[in-house]
């Protein structure tokens, strides 16, 4: 792992600017979402799940939508039955998310998140890093220059200085 914890905070010094185009998640709506689309940009992937505790932090992850998607900064909820709390199907999971907190940030089908059948995203994250998520909500923060900035638990809320702030140090 290369990095050091501060405040609780992984700081590391990882690329994904290597991969490029590789990382690509499906839609929930259809069509993939390719993290190379956001080069330049600010991206943040959370692992969400409906009926878990901290599924109120949808309003934060939306609220960062709002505030930073005019800059093209990506906020990405990855639905994830890795910890049994995701709902049956994509399409259960889109209406709750709609209905409940009137999402809409972009989404990804439900996708596993740890072990080995984990998204390659996550994989990477893993051999870089040593993040693995340990529960829904869990956060991973790529600067515009494709490294991984920080890991955070479910506790760090979204719209917190310690994600909110550091995104918004990454804009011109």
């Amino acid at each position: 792992m290369r990095g050091a914890i501060m405040g609780g905070l992984m700081i590391v010094t990882a690329s994904v600017a290597q991969a490029g185009d590789s990382f690509r998640f499906a839609s929930i709506d259809g069509g993939d979402i390719v993290l190379g689309d956001y080069a330049g940009k600010p991206v943040l992937v959370v692992n969400t799940a409906s009926l878990c505790g901290f599924t109120g932090q949808y309003d934060g992850l939306q609220a960062l939508y709002d505030r930073f998607s005019a800059d093209g900064v990506l906020i990405l909820a990855v639905p994830s039955n890795d910890f049994n709390q995701e709902l049956a199907d994509e399409a259960a999971v889109k209406d709750f998310c709609a209905t409940t907190f009137d999402l809409t940030l972009p989404m990804t089908e439900i996708t596993a998140v740890t072990g080995a059948e984990a998204h390659p995203f996550y994989q990477w994250v893993r051999a870089e890093t040593g993040f693995e998520p340990g529960w829904n909500f869990n956060k991973v923060l790529i600067g515009p220059d494709g490294k991984v900035v920080g890991t955070y638990g479910s506790n760090v809320k979204p719209e917190s200085d310690q994600i909110a702030g550091q995104i918004a140090a990454m804009l011109p």
